[in-house]
């Protein structure tokens, strides 16, 4: 888990979530680990953020479509 200051608004998919930030890491390349990661650059850690977004909108868009 990060030391992030940023909380989740359902605490309950806490967990979701940085299993979701690990996989997505993972995906794209991004040398993510649990601890310290001040060895990445905010670069690598933003890709990271955006394509989590991404992700999350395309999976809305596709529930509002019904699909």
């Amino acid at each position: 888990m990060s030391n992030s200051s940023n909380k989740a608004v359902v605490k309950e998919a806490k967990s979701a979530l940085d299993k979701f930030k690990y996989e997505v890491a993972n995906e794209i390349g991004v040398p993510l680990k649990d601890g310290y990661n001040g060895d990445l650059t905010s670069r690598q850690n933003g890709s990271v953020g955006g394509y989590m977004v991404k992700k999350m909108i395309e999976a809305q868009e596709r529930q509002m479509a019904g699909k």
